[in-house]
Order: C-alpha cells, then sequence, then structure tokens
C-alpha cells in the first residue's frame, strides 16, 4: 500500500511540475483562497507538542500539523531539540521513552567541546552532521571571556550580532556543506523504516529551526504554521536565556549582556533573510528542495508518505 502511494504521490508532482504550479500547488494545495484560509485557521489554533525536559527546554515533536491537502503531520516520527549534553537521568529516561533510533547532531565541535556530547539512553549514540555557523560560537566565547565592555559592544553592538545572524542564515541556502547536511537529514526521514529520529543543534532554534521550517512546507504545511513553528522557540527558550544573562551580569563577565538578545532570539528578518535567498538562488522553495537539497520528486513523495495521514 505505501507503495502504491508513493507513486500516486509522485505521479501528482511530476504532473504538478510539469504544469509549472506554483510550489505549494505541487504538493496537492487546494486553489481555493477559502481552502487555505481553513488550513490556516486549523494551523493556528494548534498547540506545539512540548517535550518537557530538565535538561533541555527547546524539544518538540514536529508533528501534529494540519497540512494544505487536508492531512496532518504525524506524531512521533520527527524530533526537534536543543542539546541533550546536560539532560537529568529522569530526561534520560523520558528520551527513551520516544523510542528514538537516530539523533543527528549539528552542532560544530567547538561546541561539543564547551557544551559536552549527548547524553542519551543505552545503546543510542549522536551523528555528527556539524553546519556551519560562521564562527559566531568561537567570536562569543571570545567576546564573554574577554570582560571587557568595550570589546564586546565593538564584537557584538551595533547591529553587527543580528547582520551576524541574518548572515548564518543565508548560509543555509549558498553553503554546499550545509545543504548537503540537512539534504541527508530529510532523506533518513524520508526513508520511514528507521524509527523515530530526532535532530539539534545548540539552541534548537537556528539550525534545527531552520530544517524545521523547511521539513514543515515540504510537507504542505501553511507557512504560517512552519513560521509560528520557527518563532515558538522564543517562548521556549525565554526564561533560561533570561538566566543566562543574568548570570553573566552578575558574574561580571558582562556589564550589557543585552548584547546577546540577537544571538538568543530567533527572529522574522533571520528567516526572511534565508528564503529571500532562496528567491533569489532557486526562484523559490520549491527549487531549493529540488535543486538545493537535491531532493527528488521520489524521495518528496517518499517523505509527504512516511509524515502524513
Amino acid at each position: 500500500m505505501r507503495r502504491v502511494r508513493i507513486r500516486l504521490v509522485t505521479a501528482a508532482l511530476a504532473a504538478a511540475l510539469a504544469a509549472g504550479v506554483p510550489s505549494a500547488a505541487a504538493y496537492g494545495a487546494p486553489a481555493s483562497p477559502a481552502a487555505i484560509a481553513q488550513a490556516r485557521r486549523a494551523a493556528f489554533e494548534e498547540t506545539i507538542r512540548q517535550i518537557p525536559l530538565q535538561g533541555a527546554v527547546n524539544v518538540r515533536d514536529l508533528g501534529g500539523y494540519r497540512t494544505y491537502t487536508g492531512g496532518r503531520v504525524r506524531q512521533g516520527l520527527v524530533y526537534r531539540s536543543d542539546a541533550l549534553s546536560k539532560l537529568t537521568a529522569a530526561d534520560i529516561t523520558a528520551v527513551a521513552g520516544l523510542g528514538l533510533t537516530k539523533v543527528v547532531d549539528f552542532r560544530i565541535p567547538m561546541e561539543v567541546q564547551y557544551d559536552g556530547t549527548d547524553r542519551l539512553p543505552t545503546g543510542l549514540a549522536a551523528t555528527s552532521r556539524p553546519i556551519s555557523d560562521l564562527g559566531l560560537y568561537g567570536t562569543l566565547v571570545r567576546a564573554i571571556s574577554s570582560g571587557d565592555p568595550a570589546t564586546q559592544e565593538q564584537m557584538l553592538g551595533g547591529g553587527r550580532a543580528e547582520a551576524y545572524m541574518r548572515d548564518i542564515y543565508r548560509t543555509f541556502v549558498t553553503g554546499a556543506e550545509s545543504r548537503a547536511q540537512f539534504a541527508a537529514t530529510v532523506r533518513e526521514i524520508a526513508d520511514g523504516g528507521q524509527g523515530p529520529l530526532l535532530y539539534h543543534c545548540t539552541s534548537g532554534k537556528d539550525r534545527t529551526g531552520w530544517l524545521s521550517y523547511v521539513l514543515l512546507r515540504a510537507l504542505a504545511v501553511p507557512e504560517t504554521a512552519a513560521r509560528d513553528d520557527y518563532l515558538a522557540s522564543n517562548t521556549f527558550r525565554g526564561a533560561y536565556d533570561a538566566q543566562v544573562r543574568a548570570a553573566l551580569k552578575q558574574s561580571g563577565r558582562m556589564q550589557n549582556p543585552d548584547l546577546l538578545f540577537p544571538l538568543q532570539e530567533v527572529r522574522q528578518d533571520y528567516l526572511d533573510a534565508a528564503t529571500a535567498q532562496i528567491e533569489a538562488d532557486y526562484g523559490g522553495f520549491y527549487g531549493y528542495l529540488t535543486v538545493g537539497l537535491g531532493l527528488d520528486l521520489r524521495t518528496l513523495a517518499k517523505l509527504q508518505a512516511a509524515m502524513v495521514r
């Protein structure tokens, strides 16, 4: 039955692409504005499914969202999170209950060195799939370690931190290695037979946030819902990030920890930087999927078959 569904979805995708229809319609989206509005309202009303843990604050099930096609993204198959290096024993038990068969770690070696390797259930080891942060983590470490307000202002102030973030998001589109790492993860999810998968970076908001946005869009989840899922990191990380800033000020390492706001938050203009780059390089989201990530129609159909019910 699954093979039949894949063939049908592949044929629909191929026909839509040949007809030159927009990318949303290429995934079977209804043409009716009323149907689109209804899907958006339903997605907006849904609650994001957080997995509450003590040692990680941004762990979520990516499933549950409604799609333009009238389906719903399956739950219990794909999870997104921040680093798992500080999980408690109770957290590890909770993670074991998710039945994960694979964990993908997008952190670069320097992040793993400072934050630690993932603490995972017995028999489960993270697959390292580093995605460049353009040296941001090292810049942040140097700025905080300096303890000098003038140096920190020079490195992070005056809009420099925001510009750094926009540049990072653009490399999600322009960087060949970044695209390869994202694509490998999407292919594993599309495979569907290996079981539940979790991917993460340090904060679970930028590299992880971007891939989550891409996956939801590829599954024909309305852009508004995919964007809201991305922006929700601010809600889940807000209290923890405030504690980090307070601790840095109390310790004397930063007189103005508000310089970290642009680095700790996700923002619409960061996402816009990446999507604008998609338009410039690939002419649209579908081009990014098929040319940028190298995902053929069969892979996209398999992704639909595996992830949407």
